[in-house]
């Protein structure tokens, strides 16, 4: 170990804040002026500790009898051996020494989206939460054209999609150094983009070729949306974690899906979201061969048969 030294300040999430070089020892800490590192934190003393070289060579600091002392591993002591990892608290300050030969990892693979940051993104993030709130607006809006419904409905929206953005902001800047406001923003309109276009786009579909399941099933996919604009904020606040946040996204999203069904079952007896597709549409938009009269008796017949055969093992069922 080998000077000069630097002696780094760090948040509570490791974040180094500030960093002093010191070009040789003793270095003197605390809050007095005359200090080679001079402390901005009224619970260090004026003269709150010394790093000196300790017998065997190493780095040693040494409290000066204050009365908050030094603090490691949530014990205090009265000196301690100092490797480049050890840190140390005094006051309400929390900090490390490394020495200039201390090694660092190297750098990581660069994998932010720089494009996707900035006015831009936020701008089309805010736009397309709007224009979300408004084609949902004019798609079940069943009463007289009213302004004041098309103003208030993306007013909500946008106010929804700020309010989302700004919490993930605020993480992004207590564990990641930077806000990414921008981006927090496209990324909840590009959500709201997706989860309407799939929920519009299914009801067609199973409108037109009598495809039931793409709504009775629909909140599993609303379920994968959610985890999907989850995963991009986190992998926005932490990029080396990608994997490891996906996989986290995907097990949520799992056992929400199964959540969902469960729900289902014991509301109304069956799995789906709903008895029957509640999807009217133009019948223009109709693309599978209407049933005949033959075809839908014969599914009457069907279904009645099996309605008998469950009120006739009820009394079985009953007396078990």
């Amino acid at each position: 170990m080998s000077g000069p030294w630097t002696v780094e300040i760090l948040a509570r999430n490791g974040e180094v804040l500030h960093r002093h070089r010191a070009a040789s020892l003793p270095i003197r800490v605390g809050r007095a002026y005359d200090n080679d590192f001079v402390l901005d934190d009224e619970y260090a003393a004026a003269h709150h500790a010394v790093i000196e070289q300790g017998p065997d060579g190493g780095l040693l600091m040494r409290d000066l009898g204050t009365r908050n002392g030094l603090n490691h591993g949530r014990k205090r002591v009265q000196q301690l051996v100092l490797g480049g990892d050890t840190v140390v608290r005094m006051g309400h300050t929390s900090l490390r020494v490394r020495a200039a030969d201390f090694p660092v990892p190297a750098e990581l693979l660069d994998r932010t989206m720089h494009g996707f940051e900035g006015v831009g993104p936020g701008v089309a993030g805010v736009l397309l939460t709007g224009l979300v709130a408004l084609l949902v607006t004019w798609l079940f809006d069943a009463q007289p054209f009213e302004l004041l419904n098309y103003v208030l409905a993306p007013a909500a929206g946008i106010g929804a999609a700020l309010l989302w953005s700004s919490m993930w902001a605020f993480v992004n800047r207590l564990f990641g150094r930077y806000t990414r406001l921008g981006r927090h923003l496209f990324i909840f309109g590009c959500g709201m983009a997706a989860l309407s276009g799939f929920q519009l786009l299914a009801a067609i579909l199973a409108y037109a070729w009598s495809l039931e399941s793409l709504t009775r099933y629909a909140s599993h996919a609303a379920v994968a949306t959610v985890a999907g604009v989850i995963y991009f904020h986190l992998a926005t606040i932490k990029p080396p974690l990608r994997r490891r946040l996906r996989a986290i996204c995907a097990v949520a999203a799992v056992l929400a899906s199964s959540l969902v069904l469960i729900v289902n079952q014991q509301r109304h007896g069956r799995v789906a979201d709903e008895l029957y597709m509640a999807v009217l549409l133009p019948p223009e938009l109709r693309a599978s061969p209407d049933a005949t009269v033959a075809e839908y008796m014969a599914d009457v017949e069907a279904m009645r048969k099996e309605l008998d055969a469950e009120r006739e093992a009820q009394p079985a069922g009953g007396g078990n």
